[in-house]
């Protein structure tokens, strides 16, 4: 059994705030071992459950905030920018059983702490055919296709609620209650372990490949909050503009799907401007 750990930070034990989740701050740099006990736990677990192999890709900001050295020795990270499926990158080669969304956070414009789809900001809404979408909704989205279940989800209280609807059936633990974006009521590095590692020992029993789910086409609409983002992401071919502040395209697959997000948010990221957006 192979279990793949796509692991964010924002949905972290401890985290609340941006200085907690930006590369270089000493905050980051604190929340980092909270954030490698959480991935960690999560390994434990689902060795404890009978898994035979656990590669955990790095799926924050620069993709390198991970403690390799505090990890299982048993496990494998993959870690660095610029992979074809970006924060489920590994899924794709037949040999996956089942993922777990790790450190998972709410959607733009929802309520939950640090909550965004892939940009920190700038992004005011994501919809996929009409629904609200959150990064675990795109990427459960995107494992369908290649018949992989989501079998654990971590994060806030609100990442766990959402995630009742991408993925009912995979087991949950909330690391914290959101207050506000920006407060959180935390539990222990110590007890979010022990809760993360109980509950990937579980989920281990629902790692079972399955039909892969083709599903689309699947229309994306993204809003920004300023309108010169709108009129930018229309640089990517098939986007186009369907109001003032907002853009969408529609593909044949979630796999052309989220790798015309990513370039979108690329895009978009390039033409904010420091002070005024």
């Amino acid at each position: 059994m192979k279990i793949l750990i796509s692991a964010d930070m924002e949905g972290a034990t401890g985290v609340t705030w941006p200085a907690d989740v930006l590369p270089g701050t000493p905050q980051w740099e604190r929340c980092r071992s909270m954030f490698t006990s959480d991935v960690n736990a999560a390994v434990l677990g689902f060795f404890d459950g009978g898994a035979d192999e656990v590669l955990v890709n790095e799926a924050h900001w620069t993709m390198r905030n991970l403690l390799l050295e505090q990890l299982d020795e048993r496990t494998q990270m993959l870690t660095g920018r610029h992979k074809s499926l970006s924060m489920v990158e590994g899924v794709q080669h037949g040999d996956v059983d089942g993922i777990a969304f790790v450190g998972y956070h709410a959607g733009a414009g929802m309520e939950g702490v640090l909550a965004h789809t892939y940009l920190a900001n700038s992004i005011t809404g994501v919809w996929l055919d009409d629904v609200r979408a959150s990064e675990g909704l795109l990427n459960a989205r995107v494992v369908a296709e290649y018949g992989v279940p989501v079998v654990l989800v971590t994060g806030d209280d609100v990442a766990c609620e959402d995630a009742l609807g991408y993925a009912p059936e995979a087991l949950k633990v909330a690391v914290k209650d959101h207050v506000s974006r920006y407060a959180a009521v935390c539990r222990t590095p110590a007890r979010t372990a022990a809760d993360i590692r109980a509950a990937a020992k579980e989920a281990a029993r629902l790692a079972a490949r399955q039909q892969p789910v083709q599903a689309g086409p699947f229309t994306v609409a993204l809003e920004f909050d300023a309108e010169h983002l709108a009129m930018a992401a229309t640089v990517v071919p098939g986007v186009g503009r369907i109001g003032e502040r907002k853009v969408a395209y529609t593909s044949g697959t979630m796999y052309e799907g989220i790798r015309t997000f990513k370039a979108v948010t690329t895009i978009v990221s390039a033409a904010v401007e420091e002070q005024y957006g």
